[in-house]
């Protein structure tokens, strides 16, 4: 019997003995160690980067605090001062809204296109083409966009129409009753390649099978949709709503250099307040408090959301 072939016997006695005996073998001593060794540095950036942040800024919610002078214990009036601010609920208000209208419309958008790409030859150059957005910097793209959705005849948009059809449309970006939807058009826009590319691995996952079924059975487009296609792309879908809404809820920098929320405040978000109040105002307890008020909306609709994809989401056995 060959060395290579005697070790695995050699490690089943070491560990029958260390049964009878209680006391722990050497070599599984050692591979806990080398695994606290490599583990070490990520734990470290974990506690130092999220953990530490997350924990002062728990205790710092619940202080007064200009980040120069003592920190005086207020209780929960940080809190209460946010939940009572007219401006924070509207903060809230246009958070929900950009959300309510950037996750369903940019998933649907996205899972169509990803079904005409689906099967498509050279569907990689298009993968590509669609997922430029994605890596292209939230300044460049707030900074374009500005040139498309400018008011008056400055804008791309309203000045080819104002000469086309004499219509004059709205101050996108300046307008508190527009600059919403104008917001959710270029969020969407610019995640819309990532969405494509998620479904987009999610089809190749179906079973052509189950496909060639469906068309012998007689079904059709929406049928095969409705009771193959979508079923089996269930998870899929489940992720991206998730990361789309906690990725919607905390939209800031397209927002800030797209619009100037400071003199708009239909653009205001839950993150804006959190920038204002705590590096403007220096009003780090409010600042604290409404980080932690965005944090429990968001693990509430995540927890809303895991558990109703018991109802909806089909995994494969």
């Amino acid at each position: 019997m060959s060395a290579v072939s005697r070790a695995p016997a050699r490690r089943w006695a070491r560990t029958a003995r260390t049964a009878r005996t209680g006391r722990e073998p050497l070599w599984r001593r050692r591979e806990r160690w080398w695994a606290v060794v490599f583990l070490a540095p990520q734990l470290l950036a974990l506690l130092a980067f999220l953990v530490g942040p997350l924990g002062f800024a728990i205790v710092l919610s619940f202080m007064r605090w200009d980040g120069l002078g003592d920190a005086t214990w207020v209780g929960l009036d940080n809190f209460e001062a946010q939940l009572t601010d007219p401006a924070f609920g509207r903060a809230v208000w246009n958070t929900l809204k950009i959300g309510l209208i950037t996750v369903p419309g940019g998933l649907v958008l996205a899972l169509l296109l990803a079904l005409a790409l689906h099967g498509v030859r050279g569907r990689t150059a298009y993968r590509v083409i669609y997922f430029l957005p994605v890596v292209t910097s939230s300044v460049a793209v707030s900074v374009i966009w500005q040139m498309i959705l400018g008011g008056g005849t400055d804008g791309i948009l309203n000045g080819t129409v104002q000469d086309l059809f004499g219509v004059t449309l709205p101050n996108w970006l300046a307008d508190p009753d527009w600059v919403v939807p104008a917001i959710a058009v270029v969020t969407i826009w610019s995640s819309l390649g990532l969405n494509v590319v998620i479904f987009l691995a999610g089809l190749a996952t179906i079973p052509p099978s189950l496909l060639e079924a469906a068309r012998i059975d007689g079904a059709g487009p929406w049928q095969t949709l409705r009771s193959v296609i979508l079923p089996m792309l269930s998870p899929t879908v489940f992720f991206t709503v998730v990361v789309s809404v906690i990725s919607s809820f905390q939209a800031f920098d397209l927002i800030y250099v797209l619009v100037n929320p400071d003199h708009n405040e239909g653009a205001q978000t839950i993150v804006y307040k959190v920038y204002q109040q705590g590096f403007r105002e220096f009003q780090f307890g409010l600042s604290s408090a409404a980080a932690l008020i965005l944090l429990l909306l968001t693990l509430v609709v995540t927890a809303v959301q895991f558990k109703a994809q018991k109802r909806f989401v089909h995994y494969e056995s």
